[in-house]
């Protein structure tokens, strides 16, 4: 028996062990180029190491101070925050109408929150790019937000929903008696007793709306309103300049993303988890 466990934890950490190298190699070679002074990259591309004294920084100003990297860090950033607080405010709105009040169709509205999530990307860029180009919206960043919007909405609700069943009912209903309404409830007892939940949908929300590229690359045009993916894909294209800068900006993309995913985790897996029993 000993021997059985040995081996089956020895495959175990050897498995772990090569599907981390596996997803962070990539990363890793992604920092390791960026840094690298352009001539050894030239010189030796398949070199693994970095030598700390020939660390080279100026592919991340050029990235941000000549090719608009500054204006598209802003833009995905508006674009995103904005989605999160937009998702959020209705998601927890609407996951309570469903979870807690009697209306009309409200077991249909309920089965029916991911329909929508069910369709692909791909299915939905091309009907909406002709509705927004001939409505004369297309090449802005608020139509983003509203496809974003419709893209994380659906799981957040059900997140939300599933979270909501699992609290104390008795609570709203003392405060309904002693006088406060409805929002005040959201507002006092559900959204403070909710604040993992909150935090794993703000999370995913800004997860997909910051790394999002296909509708951002059909709807952007203007160079100025261009999110990071955008501006990675018109960097990538420009065959004049160096896969050095490509990389720097990549990193710029995902440290952000890896920041958050870190600091909030343990939200992250209270929320998803929260309501398994009950939701």
């Amino acid at each position: 028996m000993k021997i059985e466990r040995f081996i089956i934890r020895g495959l175990r950490i050897a498995g772990i062990t090569f599907f981390a190298i596996m997803v962070a190699f990539p990363f890793y070679w992604m920092i390791i180029s960026s840094l690298r002074p352009l001539e050894e990259i030239v010189m030796n591309p398949a070199n693994l190491g970095l030598d700390i004294g020939s660390i080279n920084l100026s592919a991340y100003y050029d990235v941000l101070f000549r090719h608009g990297f500054v204006r598209y860090i802003s833009n995905s950033l508006y674009v995103s925050i904005m989605t999160v607080v937009l998702s959020v405010a209705l998601a927890t709105v609407g996951a309570y109408a469903v979870t807690r009040l009697r209306f009309r169709g409200q077991a249909l509205m309920s089965y029916s929150i991911l329909t929508i999530y069910m369709f692909p990307a791909i299915v939905l860029v091309i009907p909406l790019y002709v509705v927004f180009s001939r409505m004369g919206l297309r090449d802005s960043v608020h139509v983003l937000i509203l496809v974003y919007l419709a893209q994380t909405l659906p799981v957040a609700l059900y997140m939300l929903r599933s979270y909501f069943k699992t609290l104390p009912v008795e609570m709203e209903h003392a405060a309904l008696i002693d006088g406060c309404g409805r929002f005040g409830v959201i507002w006092r007892i559900v959204i403070p007793l909710s604040a993992p939940a909150l935090a794993s949908v703000a999370l995913y929300t800004f997860m997909i709306a910051w790394n999002e590229f296909l509708f951002a690359f059909m709807f952007l045009d203007t160079p100025d309103k261009f999110t990071l993916s955008r501006g990675i894909v018109q960097l990538a294209g420009s065959v004049h300049l160096s896969k050095q800068l490509v990389m720097a900006a990549s990193v710029m993309v995902t440290i952000p993303i890896l920041i958050l995913f870190l600091f909030f985790e343990r939200h992250l897996v209270r929320g998803m988890t929260a309501g398994a029993m009950k939701g």
